[in-house]
């Protein structure tokens, strides 16, 4: 595999000379706010430089893992640890020659460039070259300085309920250039059918140091969490769900089925709903309380094969789309917290694309004066943060909301060298409005264009977080 000159050029993904006056001038240089990603704060804090492009690229980046396999690489090569960091990266070498027209091609050789200044396609004749060079770079690099690198004002972490939040007061501490900011994730809150819900109450219960025997004790326990995140700064919570819980409920039926599952005895399919709704609800007024966004993911079917998850654990590379149901369930619960007046600053992220429209006209039927944009539908997520699924997301927004008060994109990664992502969403978006202006579909009024195009890549999601109070 050889190219003429760099795959990776000014104008890549640019098709016209209004989409590179777009990039050029109102996109490119704006700073990153990236509200949802799964990043350590542990090694953020830690401060020290990563030092190997294995371990910065590859480690728990399931999307290069689902690649390889599909390659047919030997685990080994992957999640092993018989195998050295070297190896596992020319196997990753190897691989990506075979990932044309996956985004992963499009990622890695933007990333190579952006953080490395390398141009040379990685392949197996370049592998131990590009190895070399990537990590003499690491060496010298924080995970700090790698985000200051690429202008990120505010990463947003997910983070557990139970978490004390000790690398982000360090964090806080250390004066960088990039605020690193907590986020309140409450799936274990609310799947009490997990093997060991009752453990982790007991962790919950040790943190707030209270014990936690009912439902009342429950949700006490909850607020004192909600409230300690947001004194460093929480501004968002996120549910990573099937799909939204929004069953008849009593706190009384609740509270019963809560303390039967803490002696251990088995409950049925019908009360994990009930508790689930119940929990839903109350957190979802609580973070309404708090001026706090809420982010729900929904739609995928995880753990697919049962061998990875047993080897290796969640999160393996085992995960795909559903085919659930959601609008009824989204529309009931939506609906009882507008009722209440507890309906937040709310962002819906669908795994299933078949289902763009149900959640676009979903976010329309709620809004608030004097919020714009207060109901969002995310940017594309996980299988869908690709070129086609970004088209196809930015497209559907059009034309069911309204573009212009879009809060853009997220990285949603575990690494550290994911942030071109960022560049990757704004050039697509200035290509798709520069097709428009070609075609006549909008006016060819460069300066409004291009503000909207800004708001969408940075100030809106300025506006919406408010993340200075």
């Amino acid at each position: 595999m050889t190219s003429k000159s760099p795959f990776i050029k000014a104008n890549f993904l640019l098709q016209s000379e209004v989409a590179e006056t777009l990039y050029h001038q109102y996109a490119k240089d704006l700073p990153i706010i990236d509200y949802h990603n799964h990043l350590s704060p542990q090694i953020i804090a830690e401060d020290l430089p990563i030092k190997n492009i294995t371990e910065a690229w590859l480690n728990g980046d399931h999307y290069k893992w689902r690649g390889m396999r599909a390659n047919g690489i030997e685990e080994t090569f992957i999640t092993g640890n018989k195998t050295t960091q070297k190896e596992k990266f020319l196997k990753w070498a190897e691989t990506v020659p075979y990932t044309l027209r996956n985004p992963l091609f499009h990622w890695t050789h933007l990333e190579l460039k952006r953080y490395f200044n390398i141009d040379d396609l990685l392949q197996p004749a370049t592998g131990e070259a590009i190895y070399k060079k990537a990590n003499t770079i690491l060496e010298t690099k924080t995970p700090a300085q790698l985000l200051e690198q690429m202008n990120v004002e505010v990463i947003c972490t997910t983070d557990d309920p139970s978490d004390n939040l000790e690398h982000h007061t360090i964090i806080a501490k250390k004066g960088f250039f990039t605020k690193v900011l907590p986020t309140f994730r409450s799936d274990n809150l609310i799947l009490i059918e997990a093997s060991n819900y009752v453990n982790y109450i007991k962790k919950l219960a040790s943190e707030v140091e209270f014990s936690i025997s009912n439902l009342s004790e429950l949700l006490k326990a909850i607020q004192h969490r909600v409230d300690f995140f947001n004194t460093l700064g929480c501004r968002l919570s996120d549910y990573g769900l099937e799909q939204i819980y929004a069953f008849d409920f009593t706190k009384t039926e609740a509270d019963a089925i809560f303390q039967k599952r803490l002696s251990n005895t088995a409950i049925s399919k019908d009360e994990a709903n009930v508790f689930a709704s119940c929990i839903l609800f109350e957190l979802c007024k609580m973070y309404h309380a708090k001026g706090w966004v809420q982010q729900f993911h929904l739609g995928a079917l995880r753990n697919n094969n049962s061998q990875l998850l047993d080897q290796i654990g969640l999160d393996a590379g085992g995960d795909s789309i559903n085919d659930f149901n959601q609008a009824q369930a989204i529309s009931k619960l939506f609906n009882q917290l507008d009722a209440e007046n507890s309906l937040s600053k709310t962002i819906t992220y669908n795994l299933n694309p078949s289902q763009n429209e149900v959640f676009a006209t979903m976010m329309g039927n709620y809004s608030e004066a004097g919020i714009p944009g207060k109901m969002q539908w995310g940017s594309g997520w996980w299988f869908l943060d690709q070129k086609d699924g970004i088209e196809k997301q930015l497209n559907t927004l059009s034309n069911m909301g309204l573009l212009s008060r879009f809060i853009g994109m997220v990285t949603d990664s575990r690494s550290f060298l994911s942030f071109p992502r960022h560049e990757y969403f704004r050039r697509i978006l200035c290509n798709l409005i520069a097709e428009d202006v070609n075609n006549g579909l909008v006016p060819n009024d460069i300066e409004f264009l291009g503000k909207m195009i800004q708001d969408i890549c940075y100030h809106n999601a300025v506006n919406y977080f408010d993340f200075e109070n």
